[in-house]
Order: C-alpha cells, then sequence, then structure tokens
C-alpha cells in the first residue's frame, strides 16, 4: 500500500512564505513526476507545478518566481516552497504521484494523491 502524507500548511499574512511537504511511504518500487495542486472553495482543483525524477520543473504561471518545487528523492518525499503569498493562494493543497507499487504484479504507474493540506493567506 502506497501513501502520500503531506504537512505543513496554515495560516500566513499576505507576502509570508510556507513550505509544504509531501512523503511518500509503503511499497515504493518507482516514483516518477511528482505535483502539487491545489483547491479553492468553490473552484476546480488546478495544477501548481511539476517535479520530474531528474528534477524538470513546470509551474503554474500565477505561481511562477514566487512558488519553487523540490524532491528529496532518498526521501521520497517533495517540497513546495511558497513566497510572496497572496489571499488569492489561500486553498487546500494537494500532493500527486506517479508511483510504481512493488505489490502491482505488472509493475503499473499509477496516480496517489495525499489528503490536502490547508493554506490560509489573511492579515
Amino acid at each position: 500500500q502506497v501513501q502520500l502524507v503531506e504537512s505543513g500548511g496554515g495560516l500566513v499574512q499576505p507576502g509570508g512564505s510556507l513550505r509544504l511537504s509531501c512523503a511518500a511511504s509503503g511499497s515504493i518500487f518507482s516514483i516518477n513526476t511528482m505535483a502539487w495542486y491545489r483547491q479553492a472553495p468553490g473552484k476546480q482543483r488546478e495544477l501548481v507545478g511539476t517535479i520530474t525524477s531528474g528534477g524538470s520543473t513546470n509551474y503554474a504561471d500565477f505561481v511562477k518566481g514566487r512558488f519553487t518545487t523540490s524532491r528529496d528523492n532518498a526521501k521520497n518525499t517533495v517540497y513546495l516552497q511558497m513566497n510572496s503569498l497572496k489571499p488569492e493562494d489561500t486553498a487546500v493543497y494537494y500532493c500527486n504521484a506517479l508511483i510504481v507499487d512493488y505489490s502491482d504484479k505488472y509493475r503499473l504507474q499509477r496516480a496517489y494523491w495525499g489528503q490536502g493540506t490547508q493554506v490560509t493567506v489573511s492579515s
């Protein structure tokens, strides 16, 4: 069984910073692309950024220059450093990872989601 567990959310003032973490655990054979999504109340879930196993990153335009994602492959963990936060960044943030489970007979890549962590930007 593979699990993703996020941490690091909270309340921050506009202009502040937060760092989210997402750790994968379980019977992991390999982890490919990892990603961060967010969902604000009443809105659809949207992609924030991605990072490949080799470290290549891509970001949504609305976070470019403010957010940075990184990963520690030895710890099966992905991070999201969020700087210059704005009230419109308020959302539940989810991590997503494409993982091959050891217990999968065919070693198929599947998408796993974390439980989400709340980020609130408010004065």
